[in-house]
């Protein structure tokens, strides 16, 4: 507001009052941390009866003077922290458990439950995760279960009331076959889940192609769950190369489209084929392979023709590759249908943009390697993997004894400990940020 001046957030919120603004008649002045924890009780105890939904209180710093002097980072501020709840829990008899298949072939077990409100929302349906987990909670159908949702978003099973277990209670099998296409299963020796092997199970192909498209892959805009079902319901995609040639007139035909949402869509589509090598790898859905590998190998191999090309032995010789995560990858561009789809993406003109060169020999970094653990206040994740790898350094995501520098931030994890047990040299934040703005290592 122009010629007026605020200290602080009490100031404000003081002012807005007296001035006649809305202002959430709920907020406290704490001097310490004991009168902010206690407020946070009383907030937890009313929450019931609070007239609008909320998951948690937020702590601020006071001062705007303060304020200004932490600062941000990309994603929040540092003067402000969320001090959340613990989830809702309520309690709800199972009434079936069905089975979904993921991208992969996984088949989730998930149970479907009578109807019951936690924190505001109808839930009806809960994950189980996998076979072993469903046993380990003792999940029959007809039990009363503990549910919440994780993060006040995702349902889950937390427990069974057993003592509540009616006579007719029946236990859970698992299917021989796929529910979808009828597959047999399987099961990898070592893994938890059972998997439908058939690469064309329709639901293998729904969930593949929601994958390709998600924010964290190729990110193209607009491409959800809903479109991607229409699209392959109506035999236009079957398989990713299908995205880059629809069309504009057979898109502005399905319903909720329309010319602009079809323009739009072919423009996103049009931007995904540039997209970089580390997101197209991990678009292609190759088991064991994630986001942070996906960058590790596209640094490594340069382009997709490459790590076609790579052999175990060659696979097994990048940092992070184990036998079995080299061997998925073999398997993965062996398979004909896996490399035919690779090929139809290039050949319907997409061209993934291979990863910027590292810095050289001379590089304040070069040659040393870096595991973080922790929350760093100064920089997320990723800035602070960008800032080492543009000094020549490289991240990982497991401490061995080849780590040169484990970068400890706000609650560290295992890492800490095994970087300890190691003897590998550990960093505070403050040391990480003055070796980057120095360019120079302790």
């Amino acid at each position: 507001l122009e010629g007026f001046a605020f200290k602080s957030q009490t100031h404000l919120l003081a002012t807005f009052g007296k001035w006649g603004l809305p202002v959430n008649p709920a907020w406290r002045h704490c001097k310490n941390l004991e009168e902010a924890l206690a407020c946070h009780r009383e907030m937890l105890a009313g929450r019931e009866s609070a007239p609008y939904e909320h998951d948690g209180v937020v702590l601020k710093v006071d001062s705007f003077e303060l304020q200004r002097e932490l600062g941000a980072t990309s994603r929040a501020p540092r003067w402000a922290v969320a001090f959340k709840f613990p989830p809702r829990r309520e309690t709800t008899v199972v009434e079936d458990v069905i089975f979904q298949v993921g991208r992969t072939g996984a088949i989730t077990p998930v149970a479907v439950m009578r109807p019951v409100r936690v924190g505001g929302v109808e839930v009806s349906r809960a994950t189980l995760h996998n076979e072993e987990e469903m046993r380990r909670k003792g999940v029959h159908i007809g039990d009363t279960v503990v549910v919440q949702r994780a993060g006040d978003v995702i349902p889950e099973v937390v427990s069974v009331e057993k003592e509540k277990r009616p006579r007719g209670a029946r236990a859970v099998k698992m299917p021989a076959k796929c529910p979808v296409c009828g597959t047999p299963v399987m099961r990898e020796e070592g893994e938890a889940a059972l998997r439908c092997p058939n690469p064309l199970c329709p639901a293998v192909v729904r969930e593949s192609l929601r994958h390709f498209g998600a924010r964290n892959a190729m990110d193209i805009d607009g491409l959800g769950e809903k479109l991607v079902n229409q699209l392959v319901d109506k035999g236009l995609i079957k398989e990713p190369a299908d995205i880059f040639r629809l069309g504009r007139d057979e898109l502005a035909a399905l319903d909720r489209m329309g010319g602009k949402s079809a323009d739009n869509l072919l423009a996103a589509i049009e931007k995904a084929k540039t997209r970089g090598l580390g997101r197209f790898v991990f678009a292609l859905g190759i088991r064991h392979v994630g986001e942070h590998l996906a960058d590790v190998l596209a640094a490594r191999f340069g382009s997709v023709e490459a790590l076609m090309g790579a052999d175990e032995d060659v696979l097994t010789g990048v940092h992070e590759v184990g036998p079995q995560v080299a061997r998925s990858i073999v398997s993965f561009f062996r398979e004909p249908r896996s490399r035919g789809m690779v090929e139809n993406l290039l050949a319907a003109g997409v061209r993934p943009a291979p990863p910027a060169r590292p810095a050289g020999e001379g590089a304040p970094f070069a040659g040393k390697t870096f595991v973080l653990t922790g929350g760093l206040a100064s920089r997320t994740r990723d800035e602070a993997k960008r800032a080492i790898e543009a000094l020549g350094g490289r991240v990982s995501g497991s401490v061995s004894k080849k780590t040169d520098y484990v970068v400890a931030g706000e609650a560290p994890g295992s890492k800490l400990a095994q970087a300890e047990k190691l003897k590998v040299r550990v960093l505070s934040e403050a040391e990480f940020d003055r070796a980057l703005e120095e360019k120079s290592l302790p």
